[in-house]
């Protein structure tokens, strides 16, 4: 609103409507309209982060940590573990070798990470060439420096989350006794 003197009423005479846009334009005059600017480039959008594939891999690695820190054998404990689905007179004669080991791993000398690879290798190898029980000497850890043996524990855990394994139990004396273990694995299916 425009102010119309300095005296105490600054309200416009009453009949006299002003349009204070048409004022302004009065006051400065023609206008030239300024030519287009374009849009400026816009930031590309962020990149799709696969967060679900992301945190399915997190979830799956802490399983794994607990699973390792989880209870740990010591030397002179005796690997036994079998599936449901296996009979419990199985896994005995198991345990008493009563299972010809078809093949044989010795892990004795290898570290953590060449005794996993070698161990999986080993395990599909083992059944692609449809055998059915193999051996895996993975010693009594004894000499292990933090004085756990790591891997004994390492196989534990290995043997029990792989689906090709039906059941597993530490081997009779004569066939290495708490420093090996005996497998029994799926047969490959026939198609």
């Amino acid at each position: 609103m425009i102010a119309w003197g300095m005296g105490k009423n600054r309200e416009p005479p009453p009949g006299n409507d002003v349009d204070d846009a048409a004022l302004f334009r009065d006051a400065i005059g023609p206008v030239r309209e300024l030519p287009p600017v374009p849009e400026p480039p816009r930031k590309a959008p962020p990149r799709a982060v696969p967060r679900m594939a992301a945190r399915d891999h997190e979830e799956a690695v802490g399983e794994f940590r607990r699973a390792m820190a989880g209870d740990t054998l010591e030397a002179g404990d005796a690997l036994c573990y079998r599936r449901d689905e296996v009979p419990g007179r199985v896994l005995q004669r198991l345990r008493k070798g009563q299972y010809a080991a078809q093949d044989e791993l010795d892990l004795h000398c290898s570290d953590t990470a060449q005794a996993e690879a070698l161990l999986r290798a080993f395990l599909a190898g083992a059944r692609g060439a449809g055998l059915g029980c193999v051996r895996i000497v993975h010693g009594k850890g004894l000499h292990s420096d933090s004085g756990v043996p790591v891997l004994k524990n390492l196989v534990d855990r290995m043997l029990r989350q792989r689906g090709d394994v039906l059941a597993f139990a530490s081997a009779p004396a004569a066939q290495g006794g708490a420093g090996a273990v005996l497998v029994l694995l799926k047969r490959p299916q026939l198609r």
